[in-house]
């Protein structure tokens, strides 16, 4: 299996607001950079698209160890949070319904074809890819104010 290692990151402007999202992907010493965004939405939703659209964007099942600054994205799989909404028929734990289940249950299907390891990275800090993914996150929204006017 090929080893891809993956950055994301979503940004909203208001949340609910416009939002984009970002990814790096890295495999080979190349970098591909992708980047995408929705008119109204919330930051977790942004967080969880850009994750979809990187593993979307592989052409094969890749051992791929991925980077967020969402602890929502990456403690959901770590910490087993999907696995016991799943179990509780998409309830949390206080019985209400899990938020963006449409898009969880999107990327379990991603993840399932995959080797994912998830990691969580500080945000707005030194790590250069995870700065330039929040670059790309707030550029979409700034290109789709620019399609709005």
């Amino acid at each position: 299996m090929k080893e891809v290692t993956i950055y994301t990151d979503g940004a909203c402007s208001g949340n609910p607001g416009p939002g984009g999202w970002g990814a790096v992907l890295i495999y080979g010493g190349k970098c591909k950079e992708i980047s995408g965004s929705k008119g109204q939405t919330t930051n977790q939703r942004m967080e969880i698209t850009a994750a979809i659209a990187a593993l979307k964007a592989l052409k094969e099942p890749c051992r791929v160890k991925l980077y967020s600054d969402s602890a929502y994205l990456v403690n959901a799989f770590r910490q087993g949070w999907l696995e016991k909404w799943q179990k509780n028929g998409w309830l949390t734990a206080k019985k209400q319904p899990v938020e963006n289940q449409d898009l969880w249950q999107e990327l379990l299907q991603l993840v399932g074809r995959h080797q994912v390891e998830w990691y969580k990275v500080k945000g707005h800090s030194d790590n250069p890819y995870n700065n330039r993914c929040d670059e790309l996150a707030r550029a979409a929204i700034a290109s789709l104010r620019k399609q709005q006017d």
